[in-house]
């Protein structure tokens, strides 16, 4: 905590009144709400690990770049703040500050809750689809094919690795192997078929990345903002919305989102129902979170809880989208035409 109060003092946010609190439900970072003489704010502390990527800082300025623009386009985000006069900043963006060897966003502290997983509406979802096509409309461009970035995971290996440290994610990778492997299989084979299209995107944009107050979204989390194919991310998305993540698909849900996205974005692109395999990008969530189990990325005790956790959860989720494949490529084959008149 003391970095934070460091944090806090000279970026000039006042005097810290009470407790510093940890706020719950971030799986990658951690992120905490801090009550000061000036206000209200959350302070996220970025994942060591993910901060000693290569391209790691590369990449957070490009996302604080997109983050601006989806500010200028009345995007309803929760931004970063800026700090062009903190001592801590060593950086251009004037967003991210390093303390420590850690490194740090501060953000006006954003009344309103996550949706109950169990209980997201098509209202939710309609609008969740809207902000994505108005997000993917700023900047959608036609651009000349090349070769996909294909999933590589060595299940096998993996799988003896495991063993070998006698995890308890074991039992759960060789009962699966084969279902995991036919799901790399279908993702890589969709991202070749995928038509050669790039828009800024928030990739990230599921559930647990909108707050609602007074039924109003607000997006959080915009890490991830970057320039990737929209069609996949749509599809992605809408899956994700209409509760494939916790085992309860809702058709009604699927068409809702993909109603608010075509209505504020629609490139004429139909065939979604051809590209299911996109469905499991969770096989690349699943490797992460395998090496994270097997102490591959921190020899943290609850990294290494964490990632057996989640490794158990993606492979439910995984199992489940093998098991709707019928009942949502149903929904897919069967949205609307596109309204020429709007191209």
């Amino acid at each position: 905590m003391e970095n934070i109060r460091a944090l806090v003092e000279q970026c000039g946010l006042g005097t810290i009144e009470g407790e510093i609190s940890p706020v719950t439900g971030g799986l990658m970072h951690k992120m905490y709400k801090v009550q000061t003489t000036t206000g209200t704010y959350a302070v996220k502390c970025l994942n060591p690990e993910i901060m000693g990527r290569p391209d790691a800082l590369k990449n957070y300025s490009e996302a604080e770049r997109l983050e601006r623009i989806l500010e200028e386009n009345g995007i309803p985000v929760v931004a970063a703040l800026s700090f062009d006069d903190c001592t801590l900043n060593s950086f251009d963006d004037k967003k991210m500050l390093p303390v420590n060897g850690r490194y740090y966003y501060v953000f006006q502290w954003q009344e309103g809750s996550i949706t109950d997983f169990d209980a997201i509406t098509g209202e939710q979802c309609y609008k969740a689809g809207e902000i994505l096509g108005r997000i993917h409309a700023i900047d959608a461009n036609n651009i000349s094919p090349n070769e996909p970035v294909l999933s590589s995971v060595d299940f096998e290996a993996l799988l003896d690795r495991a063993k070998s440290k006698d995890s308890v994610i074991a039992p759960q990778l060789e009962a699966n192997l084969q279902l995991l492997k036919n799901a790399q299989n279908n993702l890589n084979e969709a991202r070749k078929n995928l038509p050669a299209m790039r828009a800024i995107s928030n990739d990230d944009m599921d559930p647990k990345n909108i707050m609602w107050h007074e039924g109003n979204p607000h997006v959080i989390d915009l890490e991830c903002l970057g320039y990737s194919n929209p069609i996949s991310s749509c599809l992605d998305l809408a899956l994700q919305w209409a509760g494939t993540v916790n085992g309860k698909f809702n058709k009604d849900n699927l068409k809702a989102f993909f109603k608010g996205y075509l209505g504020a974005y629609d490139n004429g692109f139909r065939s979604y129902d051809e590209l299911f395999g996109i469905a499991y990008t969770w096989i690349e969530w699943l490797e992460y979170n395998i090496k994270r189990a097997l102490g591959m990325v921190s020899d943290d005790a609850d990294e290494i809880r964490l990632g057996e956790v989640e490794t158990e959860n993606t492979i439910k989720r995984i199992k489940y989208l093998s098991s709707i494949e019928d009942d949502i490529c149903l929904v897919l084959k069967n949205l609307p035409a596109p309204d020429t008149g709007n191209q």
